[in-house]
């Protein structure tokens, strides 16, 4: 019984349905123009005449025999009304045998036609989500279906690569994650519940502890900011980009002044895009930190905006020790901490403030760049696609400060 539920039978049946409708109109058609044509009717008066036979003389004499006779116009209806039945007897059997050889042909056909969607169908049955590497890869013409199977490979792709990274998130944090928990159980065990253990060692302990749980709680920000874009979950409305930077400026002040920093602006009015303006604010703020951090005391920062043609720039630059050339690819990766990033235990970073930056930036359309050179510094510039934007074109590769 499945056969009768399947998609298969019901095009069959509606294909031979269309045709036999379709043969049947034209037939009908056609009866009636050729019943209007000939006018059939069958004999109605019927007359007898005697058969008679002629002498040598001249003379005629009746034979005894008698036949029944009509008139020539009427003998043509009889016989233009007995071609017309036998046209429509010979049409219903036409029809009836065109639509049992319908039936067999668009069974045919219709498989034929939809082979694909078997082979898109046993590909997703085969499909795992542990092995998203299998693809449908339809060949043939160009038609729908060949779109559709094109599609679900696209989907299919994007799937590999989410759940790809998201393996790596999900190794990389229990990475991140097993260094501090193994200080904070080795410090516990070492000193804290050893009894000759003196103030000083549990001192010692503690802080350590707390700087411990201090990046852990760094890292779990982190993720859970990661989390919360790659989830969607932000509103987007029109974000004056200036003041963003500002507002992130304004937030490390007090940071940059405790460490003899000077914080310099160059904004530009009327930079307006479509967005988050908290998300927006963060990826600023993430920049900043790393800049105050970096820079040498008494140094200064720079926050700058400005607009080159269709596309708004953010860039924040330090005097900071720079990042190597073959690092700079790198910079942006997930857990990646270059040489300034390895410092002691008690400013140890998570890692992923520039993957944040450059996932917020992404996300809004946008992309991010780096200029840098070892001891001279780093410019990181944030590409943003204005709120009027009406091309398609691509962000300079340079950088505009």
């Amino acid at each position: 019984m499945t056969v009768f539920r399947s998609i298969r039978f019901r095009l069959t049946v509606l294909y031979s349905t269309l045709l036999f409708a379709l043969a049947g109109a034209g037939l009908a058609v056609a009866y009636v123009a050729v019943d209007r044509a000939v006018d059939p009717k069958p004999i109605t008066k019927r007359y007898e005449a005697q058969l008679v036979k002629r002498k040598s003389d001249g003379r005629t004499v009746p034979t005894g025999t008698t036949l029944e006779v009509a008139e020539v116009q009427q003998i043509e209806d009889e016989v233009n009304l007995r071609l017309l039945q036998t046209v429509r007897d010979y049409s219903l059997i036409a029809l009836g045998g065109l639509f049992v050889a319908s039936l067999g042909i668009g069974w045919v056909l219709s498989g034929r036609a939809l082979r694909p969607v078997g082979a898109i169908a046993r590909t997703a049955r085969e499909i795992q989500a542990t092995d998203l590497s299998r693809r449908i890869r339809l060949t043939g013409p160009r038609d729908e279906l060949r779109d559709l199977g094109d599609t679900i490979d696209s989907m299919l792709d994007r799937l590999e690569h989410a759940f790809q990274a998201q393996r790596q998130l999900i190794d990389d944090a229990s990475h991140e994650l097993r260094s501090p928990l193994a200080i904070i159980r080795a410090s516990l065990d070492a000193s804290l519940t050893a009894a000759e253990a003196g103030e000083q060692e549990r001192a010692g302990a503690v802080a350590t502890i707390d700087r411990a749980t201090t990046r852990m709680s760094r890292l779990v920000e982190d993720l859970l900011a990661t989390a919360r874009r790659d989830a969607d979950s932000m509103s987007d409305t029109d974000v004056d980009l200036s003041a963003v930077a500002r507002e992130a400026g304004e937030d490390f002040a007090a940071l940059a002044t405790g460490r003899g920093l000077r914080l310099r602006y160059a904004l530009e009015a009327g930079l307006t895009l479509i967005g988050d303006p908290d998300t927006l604010r963060r990826a600023a703020g993430n920049l900043l930190s790393n800049a105050v951090r970096l820079s040498p005391l008494g140094g200064a920062v720079t926050v700058a905006t400005g607009r080159v043609g269709d596309w708004l720039w953010l860039a924040v630059a330090d005097e900071g020790p720079g990042i190597a050339e073959a690092d700079q690819a790198r910079v942006f990766d997930r857990f990646w901490r270059g040489e300034a990033g390895r410092g002691g235990s008690g400013d140890r970073r998570t890692g992923l403030g520039l993957a944040i930056v450059r996932q917020i930036v992404e996300s809004h359309g946008g992309q991010v760049a780096v200029f840098s050179r070892t001891g001279t510094g780093s410019t990181f510039v944030l590409w943003l696609p204005a709120a009027d934007r009406t091309g398609d074109t691509r962000p300079p590769a340079s950088t505009p400060l």
